[in-house]
């Protein structure tokens, strides 16, 4: 018990202190900056979207004031077989050079963008959803990275915005998730990118499976070309809060099930004699972190075990245990009125929704289709 305690502890502190403090000892033996430029290559801006209607104006007037000349820019938006107004509207900015391009049948986002990607031909792709709202010079920014021939992919950070379009304040974990990837991004690659808006080169593309998750199957493929995905500060995602948000753990489950599903189909990429410090990181980034959940409950049924040995044990124990009865507590406040909450609620459910999919997993669950979270 006393092994599976301190086994369980260690784990736990590794998957997220250990390995950024290890990113950062990398960092000094080995830094790599992405040099960008001014080149203007081709683009092709997808959004895909499904019943869309009452947003898809919106995201398209945000494009069409995107800073970049329209010569070399093509707008399109992959329809996943809407049955609202959403193509309707679309064809009404053809005039503006908007394309649509319908699915037949529903068959999910990443096979919406993968007929996008087969009927353009855009250097670059530049991937959007419909509830992601872009500054003007965000296109730009983004596409600045790729005159750096080893990046493959870039992703944007995301912001959280209220109901009035103001800035959320961020919490703890979205600040600790832009610094794990500004290391990842000087040290040697990102393990993967923001699905509501990043870009990748046409090339990492061509091998795009339409039932993968593509946000972290796109800089898995970049890793596979000898290519590095990267963070860029400068090239930002604003989106607002889900409006119901009893809803946001079955986000956050469909969202790992989506990843467990890539990681699966992706092992390979764990042999370090072929993919050297990325397999480092794939395992620690996503694995060791889906992992945690597994962990917690090891170190709280050890600890049960042990309370009889030591005093430390007895305050671990009693730790732990006002430890879950604080997220617990913040968990019904958040239910009840919304408010903001602590970090161990959010920790708990963030493991819990993380148990969860494993369950799924492991049960034969996969998703490839989901109806958007109204935002």
């Amino acid at each position: 018990m006393q092994v599976i305690f301190w086994f369980a502890l260690f784990f736990i502190v590794y998957a997220y202190i250990g390995y950024p403090l290890l990113l950062m000892l990398v960092c000094v033996i080995r830094n790599r900056p992405v040099r960008k430029g001014d080149g203007i290559p081709s683009v092709t801006f997808i959004i895909a979207a499904h019943n869309e209607g009452a947003r898809i104006r919106g995201k398209l007037e945000n494009t069409m004031a995107l800073e970049y000349p329209c010569e070399r820019l093509e707008v399109v938006v992959a329809s996943d077989c809407s049955t609202d107004e959403t193509d309707a509207v679309v064809r009404s900015y053809s005039c503006q050079g908007v394309r649509l391009v319908r699915a037949p049948e529903r068959h999910g986002k990443e096979a919406t963008q993968k007929l996008a990607v087969e009927a353009t031909s855009g250097e670059i792709l530049v991937f959007s959803d419909v509830a992601t709202i872009l500054e003007p010079n965000a296109l730009r920014n983004i596409v600045r990275n790729f005159i750096d021939p080893t990046v493959g992919c870039v992703s944007s950070v995301d912001k959280v915005i209220d109901g009035a379009g103001k800035i959320s304040g961020e919490g703890g974990y979205v600040k600790y998730e832009m610094f794990l990837r500004a290391l990842e991004t000087r040290a040697n690659t990102l393990v993967g990118l923001s699905g509501s808006f990043f870009a990748a080169r046409r090339n990492v593309c061509v091998d795009w499976r339409p039932e993968l998750q593509s946000d972290f199957n796109t800089v898995l493929n970049a890793v596979r070309l000898g290519l590095r995905g990267v963070s860029d500060p400068e090239s930002v995602g604003y989106y607002k809060n889900i409006a119901d948000e009893s809803r946001e753990y079955e986000r956050k489950v469909r969202t790992v099930l989506r990843g467990i599903s890539v990681f699966m189909e992706s092992l390979p990429l764990l042999n370090p004699f072929r993919y050297g410090l990325f397999s480092w990181q794939l395992l620690s980034h996503k694995l060791c972190r889906w992992l945690v959940s597994v962990a917690l409950i090891m170190l709280l049924l050890s600890n049960i075990c042990l309370v009889d040995r030591s005093g430390f044990y007895v305050l671990a124990f009693g730790l732990q245990l006002a430890f879950y009865i604080t997220a617990l507590v913040g968990v019904r406040i958040r239910l009840s009125s919304r408010k903001v909450l602590g970090i161990p609620a959010f920790f708990v459910l963030v493991n819990l929704s993380i148990l969860t999919a494993w369950f799924r997993y492991f049960q034969g669950q996969r998703i490839v289709i989901w109806s958007p979270s109204q935002r």
